[in-house]
């Protein structure tokens, strides 16, 4: 089961998850959306079946799972994907707005995770996968929303495998931070900035982001997996400089956050509601796709994914580096002596 299958990285999960043959069950709110996800999961390969839901209702999203196992007869993989933003100061989101976000980005998640336990705990079998972000662990300006989400999701999440740790469940949970990605939130999300929106440098396709979701959902042991160099940097200084990122981002977090042209003439990036409370595809019955804007500039392929799946090979090598230099140190210096 796939959240916020219609676009971006939801759909590209979806894609690869039917590349290997699987059933994959996509749940949304925008109906063209879904119907052009479910050609995608059929062509390559696999089997679709179509949920359509608002994962902020609670009851919704059980009755959801319900359907797909029904349909299915188990659920095997559940990936949190789905999520709402606003981009601007938080002095100009209403209180309205920022719930709402809060309840699609992180009660969201937390409502498939209940669900997804729900038929996962009997059987003593299953994996979930929460889509997280750089931002679940450094926040950033103009993504004050978002990033109180990203960062609920994680501590509910560590929270989570902790218990099933306890009692000894083999039913996983995993995260997966990704970076930058070129997907078509970028055009749907509400803005309040003066120009359009944009992902921060570097960006990376959905199918990177897409191909460390299918690994997370058969390797979940593994607590979380960084997607991007830029990651997995912010990561590693957050942990030992915030103070310094938090002057860093206060000077370059608005620039990097959008593009300097005028918006667009339509509603979804020029004040109007976007995605937040309606589906994206709207009555005009588009279909966004997995892609954004920012091919052009979008990395296809991802070291840190190999280096993430791999800590304990990287490790070992880093430590025989160190272990070699230090050897090769000490013998220069009795040659020397």
């Amino acid at each position: 089961m796939v959240t916020g299958a219609t676009g971006g990285i939801g759909r590209a999960a979806a894609r690869a998850f039917a590349a290997r043959g699987d059933r994959v069950a996509l749940l949304a709110r925008g109906r063209e959306g879904l119907a052009a996800a479910a050609d995608d999961v059929q062509r390559a390969g696999g089997e679709a079946l179509v949920v359509t839901v608002d994962m902020a209702d609670a009851q919704a999203v059980e009755d959801a799972a319900q359907k797909v196992a029904d349909a299915f007869g188990r659920i095997d993989v559940w990936v949190n994907n789905a999520f709402t933003g606003v981009f601007g100061p938080f002095t100009e989101i209403t209180p309205d707005e920022f719930r709402r976000v809060t309840e699609v980005t992180y009660l969201g998640y937390v409502f498939g995770t209940r669900a997804a336990l729900r038929h996962m705990l009997p059987r003593d079998r299953g994996t979930i996968v929460q889509v997280g972000s750089a931002l679940a662990y450094r926040g950033v300006p103009l993504q004050a929303a978002y990033c109180g989400a990203k960062h609920a999701i994680q501590g509910f999440n560590e929270s989570l495998r902790c218990e099933l740790l306890h009692s000894g469940s083999r039913v996983r949970t995993t995260m997966v931070q990704l970076p930058g990605v070129n997907t078509p939130q970028f055009d749907w999300v509400l803005n309040r900035m003066p120009g359009r929106p944009r992902p921060v440098p570097p960006v990376y396709q959905p199918e990177v982001a897409a191909r460390a979701i299918v690994h997370a959902a058969g390797h979940a042991r593994r607590r979380e997996y960084w997607v991007g160099a830029s990651t997995a940097a912010t990561l590693a200084v957050n942990a030992v400089l915030p103070g310094f990122l938090d002057r860093y981002l206060a000077r370059t977090g608005y620039e990097s956050q959008q593009d300097q042209q005028d918006q667009r003439a339509d509603g979804a990036v020029n004040g109007g509601p976007g995605n937040l409370w309606s589906p994206a595809d709207g009555p005009h019955g588009h279909d966004y796709g997995a892609h954004g804007r920012f091919d052009d500039e979008s990395v296809a392929r991802d070291p840190q994914v190999w280096a993430s799946r791999n800590r304990g090979r990287v490790g070992a090598g880093l430590l025989a580096a160190g272990v070699g230099a230090a050897v090769t140190a000490g013998l220069r210096r009795r040659n020397h002596a």
